[in-house]
């Protein structure tokens, strides 16, 4: 049973930002952090003051979370990045709001009297004395504080302020995780204010002081329970008056926050066994949940519900009989054969889904290298004349100028051997397309010939697989790569211009070249030789793929599982440690590496023989190593143990702080099911006879920061979760109980009119009355769990803040 959060964040784009450079515009982009700790980074727009992003990010935290910001920045290349201003939204303020923040928000200016972070351990209690009580305040320790020094740490003290009377702390060199253990203490007058301050501090030598966070304390709440103990998270210092709102510009967000409690797997099994009979029977079954669920789910929410179903019925091994079901359900309802799948029915959000779950890895595979070939080359490509813009494309020679017509000419030859490239790599595909993908195909193939047998309508079964592979798949990766994970920022204009029309001409080959499609852009007339040939290929293709029997699917998908499945892969620098010897950036050396489900390995080239770095089964952390380690921001420890038992770390250095996130990402969502998982660890380096971070000279001291192993960010390629799908589903079923009843009653109504009396004992399987009982079991386990009741922050300490 556990309590999950997470955040559904999309950054739409920003207007009326003021210009950072002297040319007049800036170079926008965006960093996510949470608890200030930044987890995303958008593409850079380059020379706009209204980017546009549209980018989307889920993230999975611990529900302890406090609040996201949004940091709106200006890329330099020669100095340090300038910020613009910044959004921030609490999690009250998002727990406030069911359906999630939407909207434009107004940008504030940045103080650094507001960017504190971290939480510091004290220990306070009430004395009695002869005359007069006396307040002890013990400072012990303090983590993950703010770097205010460019040496990316601090030099951190404290300052107790209480009744006109001020203590301070020693100061702790270079050090974010500073230890104190001091103790102070203030005689408590009658009538004294109430009010104990206990403020951190960076020292420095030349100019101010830097705030880095202070906690308040009531010192009448704290008599009534004598001493107190714990970690308080320091807070902002907002006495200044902030710069007025509007000024900086705006940004369009829409942020939505998801708390579930999932219980443990048996409470689903009643949910998960009555929807997996109901897609056994097919559309024969008596109860049809899933059309009542299709019919009561509004459209603003059905694409979440059909992914939820699909993955579902995926880690029960019946996505191929689920879809089967809604692809009958649509054809049951289509008359029209040019309509079929063309309305945003969960048939159709469902088929999406399945190919982003089920065949991502198959579109990298065929449309990953002509993306990448388009990005490199960066050519100039136009067929519509009205939208040529010579200058743009330079010369052709010495002294002549290239023609419109010459340009034009220039742009076809360039789509067509795009378009040929492609069409020739998805024709020898067939084997690499995943067994589940092939046999879903080859049901949605056989279900429409069923439905439309006529030779008029001899293309339709064709177009209806490609209505999904390339309509709905291959079209939009290959507009917008990078929300497909094939590139990891956006395109620019050209670059954008040449996806567009390479989109527009598979999508007129997956149309199957009809005159509807070709009329609609006669300017894309140059390329009709080539998709005339495409549609061929295309239909040897199909016919290739959908040729799957049952046993061949069964023996591709027994071989499949007994490989380790690949997870990520990429190149990352590693600097393993080695006796006491100075740990520096110039020492770590560029390998490509591999996570799969079993390991941890790398090789010098991507085709290179392998070698195992760390088992998956003794990873115990994966964690963010701090800036002044080694120079850089971007760089992570892998905590394990070897084969002897003994503890390891390995340090890997990424190129970007996205780049890093994803790894940790992968690392800890492959772990997390590990025995041995390290609850602290430390984020620095064991340098000489000390850690950097907390000073320590134990090596094996437990650590000076807590793990964030539950901080991960949501991939294509995770993992299923059973029991969150499950959950997301009974919630979903929750909502329109209330008209499953209405729809129960009307059913039974109608079926008393025409019943016959059925024997003693004789009882009619009801799947929707069956549904309400299962919904009211969950009702009811949820009732009793902890983690239900149990209030967001269970440390009462905060009562004491003021």
């Amino acid at each position: 049973m556990a309590r999950r959060s997470s955040l559904s964040i999309r950054i739409v784009e920003g207007k009326h930002l003021p210009a950072k450079d002297i040319t007049g515009s800036s170079d926008p982009y965006c960093i996510v952090k949470v608890d200030n700790e930044p987890i995303i980074r958008t593409a850079t727009v380059w020379k706009t003051l209204c980017p546009f992003w549209g980018e989307e990010y889920q993230v999975h935290l611990p529900p302890t979370f406090h609040a996201v910001a949004f940091y709106v920045m200006d890329e330099d290349a020669l100095s340090r990045d300038d910020v613009i201003g910044k959004v921030c939204l609490t999690r009250d303020t998002l727990a406030a709001l069911p359906k999630g923040f939407s909207g434009w928000a107004h940008l504030t200016e940045v103080d650094p009297d507001e960017e504190v972070q971290g939480e510091i351990h004290l220990r306070l209690e009430v004395v009695p004395g002869p005359r007069a009580c006396w307040l002890r305040c013990s400072v012990l320790e303090a983590r993950d504080l703010a770097p205010k020094d460019r040496n990316g740490a601090s030099d951190p003290f404290v300052r107790v302020r209480y009744n006109g009377r001020t203590q301070e702390t020693s100061i702790v060199k270079k050090s974010c995780y500073p230890r104190w253990n001091e103790t102070f203490e203030f005689e408590v007058e009658e009538g004294a204010p109430e009010a104990l301050c206990v403020e951190a501090w960076d020292w420095d030598l030349v100019s101010r002081n830097d705030f880095l966070g202070k906690v308040v304390f009531n010192i009448h709440r704290l008599g009534a329970a004598q001493q107190e103990e714990g970690w308080f998270r320091l807070q902002p210092d907002q006495s200044k008056s902030r710069q007025e709102e509007g000024n900086l510009g705006s940004l369009q967000l829409e942020v939505r926050l998801l708390d579930e409690t999932v219980l443990p797997s048996g409470c689903y099994q009643p949910l998960v066994q009555l929807l997996c009979r109901e897609v056994k029977l097919g559309i024969q079954g008596p109860g049809q949940l899933i059309p009542l669920i299709e019919e009561m789910t509004s459209t603003e929410c059905r694409q979440e519900v059909a992914t939820n179903l699909l993955k579902l019925f995926l880690g029960q091994g019946l996505a191929k009989e689920f879809l089967d079901l809604l692809f009958q359900l649509e054809l049951g309802r289509t008359s029209e054969a040019n309509t079929l799948f063309r309305s945003n029915s969960l048939a159709s959000k469902s088929m999406e889904s399945f190919l982003k779950v089920a065949g991502m890895r198959y579109l990298h595979g065929v449309v990953g290298p002509i993306i990448d070939r388009i990005f490199e080359e960066k050519k100039y490509v136009e067929l519509d004349p009205s939208k040529v813009e010579v200058k743009d494309v330079g010369c052709s020679g010495l002294h002549r100028p290239q023609t419109e017509a010459e340009l034009l000419e220039q742009s076809a030859q360039t789509l067509r051997a795009h378009l040929g490239t492609l069409l020739s790599a998805l024709c020898r595909s067939v084997r690499a397309c995943p067994a589940v993908v092939r046999a879903t195909f080859r049901q949605l193939f056989l279900r429409v010939r069923e439905r439309f047998p006529s030779a008029q309508h001899q293309d339709v079964p064709f177009i209806a697989v490609t209505s999904f592979l390339c309509l709905r798949f291959f079209s939009p990766a290959i507009m917008a790569p990078k929300l497909f994970h094939l590139r990891e920022r956006h395109a620019d204009a050209r670059t954008s211009r040449t996806l567009l029309l390479l989109a527009k001409a598979v999508q007129n080959v997956g149309n199957m070249d009809t005159p509807a499609s070709r009329a609609k852009e006669a300017w894309m007339e140059p390329l009709q030789p080539t998709v005339h040939q495409g549609v061929a290929q295309l239909k040897d293709f199909i016919t290739k793929l959908v040729d799957i029997e049952e046993k061949e699917e069964l023996d591709l998908q027994r071989a499949l599982s007994l490989q380790a499945t690949l997870v990520k892969e990429g190149p990352l620098f590693i600097h393993r440690t080695k006796g006491k010897g100075p740990l520096m950036s110039s020492s770590f050396k560029k390998l490509y590496f591999f996570l799969t489900t079993e390991a941890l390995s790398f090789a010098k080239t991507p085709s290179s023989k392998k070698c195992a770095l760390i088992k998956l089964a003794n990873i115990r952390a994966a964690e963010k190593v701090e800036e002044k380690s080694f120079g850089s921001s971007h760089v992570m420890q892998v905590i394990y143990t070897d084969d002897a038992g003994r503890p390891q770390t390995s340090y890997l250095q990424c190129k970007c702080v996205n780049e890093l996130n994803q790894w940790l990402s992968a690392l800890r969502k492959v772990s997390i099911n590990n025995t041995g998982l390290l609850g602290s660890y430390h984020p620095g380096v064991f340098r000489g006879d000390k850690w950097s971070c907390c000073h320590q000279k134990d090596k094996t001291d437990l650590g000076c920061d807590k793990t964030r192993s539950h901080v991960t960010l949501q991939e294509w390629n995770d993992p299923l979760d059973h029991d969150l799908e499950a959950q997301l589903i009974y919630r979903h079923l929750l909502g329109m109980e209330a008209a499953l009843r209405e729809k129960h009653r009307e059913l039974s109504t109608s079926t008393e009119a025409g019943s016959v009396p059925t024997a003693p004992g004789e009882a009619l399987e009801d799947p929707l009355a069956q549904m309400m009982q299962v919904l009211q079991d969950l009702r009811e386990a949820h009732s009793r769990s902890p983690a239900s009741s149990a209030p967001m922050e269970p440390n009462h300490l905060l009562e004491l803040q003021t």
